[in-house]
C-alpha cells in the first residue's frame, strides 16, 4: 500500500475544503518514510487497539492499519472525523473494518475509547502534554506510547532531574514508565511546515511507584514545587503548608530542605507527599 504523499494530502483537503487549523495544531505528515519509521520505532505486536489521536487526513492511520493494528482514532475536528472512513476505504479498503473514529476531545476521552494497549500519536503540539497525560491515566491498558511532539516538549518529557529541561513533563511521565526521545523529524515532512523540530517520544509503561500516596497527590505537589522553581523546597513548603509541618515532612521523606525542585526524582516527589500528609493530615488531593 502507497501511504500518503504530499500531493494525496493536499487532494483531500481541498476536496474536504480543509484549511489547517494554527490553533489546533494541525501540521500534516506528508512524508510515507517517516509515518512506517513512526510504526516501526513503536515496536508493537500485531493486533489489539492502537489509540490515535488527532488523525487528521489519515497518514498515520493508514500506517498503523498497514502494520495490522486496529485503530480507534479521536478526531476533534468534525469534519476530519467525517472524512477519515472514507479515506482508509479507498486507500486500504481491505483494512477499512479495522478502524474506529470518535469524534471528540481527546481531554474528555474516556472508556468509550476501549483498553488500546498502545498511544501511537503526532499530538497537537499545543496540548500535546495534557492530552499525553490524561489518556495514560484514562487507559491503564496502555503498554508503551510512541508520540510526536515539538522537540523542545520532547526533551522536556525525557530530561533527566538535575537538567535545565527538567521540570512537571519530566515527573509526571515517569509515573508511568520508562520515558526516551528516540528521535527527531524535520519539519519539511509537514504540511503547512511548522517553524521547529519535532522529536518522538517513546514511553514504555512499568508499574505505578510504590508509594501511600495516591497519583493526584504527587502530582498536585510537583505543581505546587515546580510553580517556584527556583526556590529551595523548604521555602515552597512552608509558604503552602507552614513552615514547621513543612520542616517535618522534608526531616520524614529524607529530603534535602535546600534542594530545588529539579533536583528530586520521582520517589523524592512520592516520599515528600507520604510525608506531607502525614505532617498537616491533608492528602492534597
Amino acid at each position: 500500500m502507497t501511504l500518503l504523499g504530499a500531493a494525496e494530502v493536499r487532494r483531500l483537503a481541498a476536496a474536504g475544503d480543509i484549511r489547517p487549523s494554527k490553533a489546533r495544531g494541525q501540521n500534516f505528515v506528508v512524508d510515507g518514510n517517516t509515518i512506517r519509521r513512526i510504526v516501526r520505532l513503536a515496536e508493537l505486536p500485531r493486533g489489539g487497539s492502537v489509540l490515535e489521536v488527532g488523525p487528521g487526513l489519515g497518514s498515520l492511520t493508514l500506517g498503523l492499519l498497514e502494520a495490522g493494528h486496529d485503530v480507534v482514532a479521536v478526531e476533534v475536528d468534525s469534519r476530519l472525523a467525517e472524512m477519515l472512513p472514507g479515506t482508509v476505504a479507498r486507500f486500504d479498503p481491505d483494512r477499512a473494518e479495522q478502524l474506529r473514529v470518535i469524534t471528540a476531545d481527546a481531554m474528555t476521552l474516556d472508556s468509550a475509547g476501549g483498553n488500546p494497549i498502545a498511544l501511537v500519536a503526532n499530538l497537537p503540539y499545543n496540548v500535546a502534554v495534557p492530552v499525553l497525560l490524561h489518556c495514560l491515566a484514562q487507559f491503564p491498558s496502555i503498554e508503551r506510547c510512541l508520540v510526536m511532539v515539538q522537540l523542545e516538549v520532547a526533551d522536556r518529557l525525557a530530561a533527566s532531574p538535575g537538567s535545565k529541561a527538567y521540570g512537571v513533563p519530566s515527573v509526571k511521565s515517569a509515573w508511568y514508565g520508562q520515558v526516551e526521545r528516540v528521535g527527531t523529524v524535520p519539519p519539511a515532512v509537514f504540511w503547512p511546515v511548522p517553524r521547529v523540530e519535532s522529536g518522538l517520544i517513546r514511553i514504555d509503561s512499568t508499574p505505578p511507584p510504590a508509594t501511600r500516596a495516591p497519583r493526584v497527590a504527587v502530582f498536585r505537589l510537583v505543581d505546587v514545587l515546580f510553580s517556584q522553581r527556583r526556590k529551595m523546597v523548604r521555602a515552597t513548603l512552608g509558604g503552602a503548608f507552614g513552615r514547621e509541618p513543612a520542616a517535618e515532612a522534608l526531616g520524614e521523606a529524607d529530603v534535602d530542605p535546600t534542594a530545588r525542585p529539579e533536583d528530586l526524582e520521582l520517589k523524592d516527589f512520592c516520599r515528600l507527599a507520604e510525608s506531607i500528609s502525614d505532617a498537616t493530615g491533608s492528602s492534597l488531593e
